[in-house]
């Protein structure tokens, strides 16, 4: 897992098994940039980029190479030039998505204006 404060002894001791899902996902970026590539089923480092915006692209990179070394997604290297790269659910990714389609839910019930739109209605599964 990718070195953070909530890796030590003392965090995991709390509640291991939601320390270690906050230390997995717990940024600003990892939870949209998982959502985005379920939905999208393959996305670009610029999709990623246009998509979330405000990030820049060394935190786009950083929180890629982060989900990647978790487990979460798959890096695809295409030998062109310029080199393609695309992103893709592992199979770890793939079981979350079910935690992402009821969190989007949930927020839309509990945290989203009554005249809100869904823009996505579920996941591919």
């Amino acid at each position: 897992m990718s070195e953070t404060k909530f890796n030590n002894a003392e965090m995991l001791a709390r509640c291991e098994p939601m320390s270690r899902v906050q230390a997995a996902l717990g940024s600003k970026w990892k939870l949209l940039i998982l959502w985005y590539v379920a939905c999208y089923r393959v996305q670009r480092f610029g999709q990623l980029l246009r998509r979330l915006d405000g990030i820049t692209q060394s935190s786009l990179t950083r929180q890629l190479r982060e989900l990647e070394g978790d487990g979460f997604l798959r890096r695809r290297v295409y030998p062109e030039v310029p080199p393609r790269v695309e992103y893709s659910l592992s199979e770890l990714g793939q079981s979350f998505v079910p935690i992402l389609s009821a969190m989007v839910l949930w927020s839309e019930q509990h945290l989203c204006p009554p005249d809100y739109v869904r823009s996505f209605h579920d996941l591919p599964e």
